[in-house]
């Protein structure tokens, strides 16, 4: 597989410094190494430019930097495509979780019957009137899917947008009371850590490939890093005890390897000032790795 990285270290959306530095803690575990002993070719495209504006923004505290994220995401979104353009897979390093919304709207110009992962501990999908924080990260999956303010719903351009229903969440545990209306409303698939629990990590992620696979063209991977337990990633800066195993991490990636049909994906929330001795970082890498095809035996 032809692969490329891009770098967005953006930490507007989480409005907490660090995770900016996400995406060369993920490459000083190596990645990039450990997917050329893979086999694979590797270019890395370096890092999307992001600026730090002096406020909040016209919109205050209630969508914190909106208009420098919606700039971030659109450049994101122009990037991914040129890659996809190539034929290569990219894969996006994070930086904080509102840059996916640039790269599902990337990955839709060449894939419009997209199915979306999200493995997140959050659900990401609050809008300004519902947000506790006003940060956009937590707003980035409502977006994507056609629900937000125009500016940043709009950056996927015209009716170009996610589909609920071919849209899966995995390892959610803290869902704010508006994002479950949302996903009542809009009936996306959440599984929680509760049918994680109760159903094993193999069920559930064949219900959520069977989700993300039903009639769409691929399957773009959302890759939070706090979806793991803080005891394996303590560096992600909203963490959430309860949370998957490294093991059971694995066993998501290798399963989305062996469909063959994952076309994208980001990793996204690693932030080394929290973190000890880059333990979050090595494990992006390890479950990036387990993703795009190493195994066991």
């Amino acid at each position: 597989m032809n692969i490329s990285l891009l770098g967005v270290p953006i930490d507007l959306g989480a409005d907490r410094r660090g995770v900016d530095m996400g995406p060369s803690a993920i490459r000083i575990a190596q990645l990039k190494e450990r997917l050329e002993r893979l086999g694979h070719e590797v270019r890395d495209e370096g890092d999307v430019e992001v600026r730090r504006p002096p406020d909040y923004g016209e919109y205050g505290p209630s969508l914190k930097y909106l208009k420098e994220i919606a700039r971030v995401c659109k450049t994101v979104r122009r990037r991914v495509a040129d890659i996809m353009a190539e034929g290569r897979f990219p894969l996006g390093l994070g930086g904080d979780h509102s840059l996916a919304l640039g790269s599902i709207a990337g990955v839709l110009a060449h894939n419009p019957r997209l199915g979306v992962i999200w493995f997140d501990a959050h659900g990401d999908l609050n809008r300004a009137e519902t947000s506790p924080t006003g940060n956009i990260h937590g707003m980035s999956l409502a977006a994507a899917l056609g629900v937000g303010h125009p500016l940043l719903v709009s950056i996927a351009g015209g009716r170009r947008r996610a589909d609920p229903s071919r849209t899966a969440i995995v390892g959610a545990r803290s869902l704010d009371p508006g994002e479950k209306e949302l996903i009542r409303e809009l009936g996306i698939r959440a599984f929680t850590m509760h049918d994680i629990d109760r159903l094993g990590m193999g069920r559930v992620m064949e219900e959520a490939i069977a989700v993300a696979s039903d009639g769409t063209d691929g399957i773009h991977l959302s890759l939070d890093l706090d979806g793991l337990d803080p005891e394996h990633a303590p560096g992600v800066g909203t963490p959430v005890v309860g949370g998957m195993t490294y093991r059971e991490g694995h066993l998501a990636m290798e399963m989305l390897h062996e469909t063959g049909r994952v076309v994208s994906a980001d990793v996204v929330e690693v932030n080394p000032i929290l973190d000890a001795m880059n333990k979050t970082g090595k494990a992006a890498v390890g479950l990036v790795a387990s993703l795009l095809g190493e195994k066991i035996l």
